[in-house]
């Protein structure tokens, strides 16, 4: 097997081929390592890369391997999103404000080592991951392979560039309104925001008061789904506890799934200043066609989002992240931006917040509705292609907040509900930046929504094309 073949096999793939001896946990690493060293100069996906140390597990892996003892990810290179905790490493959330190291892996981090997965490195994130571009004043630009003048998203940006150009085989993400879906839009992958709850956050009961949820960046569906049957579950820790799929994920993703009822939308979910790229809803429409040819019953239907869906949107995702500066050692270094969107967050009180947790299940209901007659509900998965870099440098906090609005619209409101809400490639535009489509499952339903973009991706092999100067 070639090396950019090797490279961009996924981590589903790669724990095959450790397996069966073909390829050592330490030459995967190297050449991860050499990959690093020779592109993210170019894009900064990474903060930190753990190199010494991803050598010695790949070294333990492949020692575990000959003597015998399986893990579902034995010396898989995976990275780390750095908003998730790995113990004796800073938490860095994109900013120089944080001082003290995490005591203990996070629980998700914990699961994919007992997994035998190796932690290659922690990637960049917006300050605070308040934003779908990641640029900060700590960190600087982290740039997206399809085009290096282009965001790769946010506020999983790091995540996203790197499993694009073939740095890492996946990468953890977070997603509080579209944070793992954006990136997977932008950069061409595939990225579920799975059912609250689904993987654990502890040591965080919740987060984003249940707007936020962790998950993962793939290039392929078979390797989100490995990831989501080793990393999910929750504990005792955990607010949302979700009931075990019927399935596991690698199982239901490789079953095709039966004539389904699809509807589709391009209906913004409230008032934004929002427009809809022709091109992504071109590949909305051909999405629906392809579906459409494959079997599938789909018809065009919105969903009664209703004029409170975006408000509460804004108020948790506001209040979450004033709330955030509470974990921070020296918050008054936070840019000016990051300062000023926290002070806002300050004005929503615990008395709205609790208004917007009563009226959850109505408003979920309410938009749900359209899951009562259909089984899935496909939206383009952003509004805009990727921003070009810089676009909103020197904005302030409601500016930059109007503006980001408009690009990725159709996200939050999936966060709100708590509900599986997937990203899955559709082609090209005609300047070669990947488009997109997400797809809106019920309540624990990722294994069926797996399964459909596992058939999307037959038809479709995304992973095929590769950003140029990454091969």
């Amino acid at each position: 097997m070639q090396a950019a073949e090797l490279a961009y096999a996924g981590i589903a793939r790669q724990a095959q081929l450790i397996a069966a001896g073909e390829v050592s946990s330490r030459e995967l690493v190297e050449l991860y390592l050499g990959r690093i060293a020779r592109h993210d100069p170019a894009l900064n996906a990474f903060r930190v890369v753990f190199a010494e140390r991803a050598l010695m597990e790949a070294d333990q892996a492949d020692s575990r391997r000959a003597a015998g003892a399986p893990r579902p990810l034995l010396g898989v290179p995976i990275a780390v999103k750095d908003d998730i905790d790995i113990a004796g490493e800073l938490t860095a959330w994109g900013t120089n404000a944080v001082e003290t190291p995490a005591s203990a892996d996070a629980e998700v981090v914990r699961r994919l080592r007992e997994a035998g997965a190796v932690i290659i490195g922690k990637t960049n994130v917006p300050e605070m991951t308040l934003w779908p571009f990641t640029e900060t004043a700590t960190f600087g630009v982290t740039r997206n392979p399809w085009n290096v003048q282009r965001t790769p998203g946010g506020s999983s940006g790091g995540s996203g560039a790197a499993v694009a150009a073939g740095l890492v085989g996946a990468a953890l993400g977070s997603d509080g309104a579209g944070s793992i879906r954006i990136p997977a839009a932008w950069c061409g992958l595939v990225g579920l925001k799975p059912q609250r709850g689904r993987v654990s956050l502890a040591p965080r009961p919740r987060a984003w008061h249940g707007m936020s949820v962790d998950g993962v960046l793939t290039r392929r569906v078979a390797d989100t789904a490995l990831f989501h049957d080793v990393a999910s579950g929750s504990t005792e820790t955990d607010v949302d506890r979700p009931e075990p799929p019927p399935l596991p994920y690698a199982q239901a993703a490789a079953t095709p799934p039966s004539r389904l009822r699809i509807a589709w939308s391009t209906k913004f979910p409230g008032v934004v200043l929002a427009k809809l790229d022709p091109q992504l809803r071109r590949a909305l429409v051909e999405t629906v066609e392809l579906l459409s040819s494959l079997g599938h019953s789909l018809q065009e239907r919105d969903p009664d989002y209703g004029n409170d869906a975006i408000p509460q949107v804004i108020a948790r995702y506001m209040r979450g992240g004033h709330d955030d500066l509470a974990l921070l050692d020296r918050p008054e270094l936070l840019e000016r931006r990051t300062r000023a969107f926290a002070r806002l967050g300050g004005l929503v009180t615990d008395g709205l917040l609790q208004r917007s947790f009563d009226g959850e299940a109505q408003l979920t209901a309410r938009v749900n509705g359209v899951l009562e007659e259909f089984d899935f509900l496909i939206t383009p998965a952003v509004a805009a292609l990727a921003a070009p870099i810089g676009a909103l440098q020197g904005r302030g906090a409601l500016w930059t907040l109007n503006a980001v609005a408009g690009w990725v619209p159709y996200n939050g409101v999936w966060n709100l509900t708590g509900q599986p809400a997937l990203a899955v490639p559709a082609g090209f535009s005609s300047e070669g930046l990947p488009l997109s489509v997400q797809i809106v499952g019920p309540p624990g339903f990722e294994g069926p929504l797996l399964a459909l973009a596992a058939q999307l991706e037959a038809e479709r092999p995304w992973a095929e094309r590769l950003p140029t100067g990454f091969e």
